[in-house]
Order: C-alpha cells, then structure tokens, then sequence
C-alpha cells in the first residue's frame, strides 16, 4: 500500500469545484479546503508507486489547479 499528500494551489474562487472533483476520484481517500499556503490538501492511497503517480498527474490535469506539492508517506517496515 503506497500514501500520501497532495497540496494543491488553485485559481481563486476555484477551491469548491477542485473539493468536489478529488472526492470524486477513486484513490483520493480525503480532501480538505485549507486556509494558508495551500488552498486544497488530498490524502492518496494505492496498492503501488505507480498507481500513486498515476493520481498525481490526474490530479495536476485538473481544470484551475495552478501549482501541487506532492508529500509521500514513509511507512516503516
């Protein structure tokens, strides 16, 4: 099981539809409006690598998303 963050900057007035879109998507397990830096902060898990970077760059398609920053989980063996 791979998780982790993405943080999401969007256009402003955008942060509702951005929320609505990544509640949507299947491996987006939580997604919050935030105030600070970021506007919009999603929790990702997958069964790998690469399925996690498939949601990324899903995520960074999406229409009004200006920047992301990607934090992946380290889990201890």
């Amino acid at each position: 099981m791979h998780k982790g963050f993405i943080l999401l900057n969007c256009d402003l007035g955008s942060e509702e539809y951005i929320l609505e879109e990544l509640k949507r998507m299947q491996d987006i397990n939580n997604a919050y409006l935030t105030f600070g830096a970021y506007d919009v902060i999603a929790e990702i898990q997958t069964e790998g690598q690469e399925g996690f970077e498939k949601v990324i760059a899903t995520v960074r398609k999406l229409s009004r998303v200006v920047s992301t920053m990607t934090l992946n989980v380290i889990v201890p063996e």
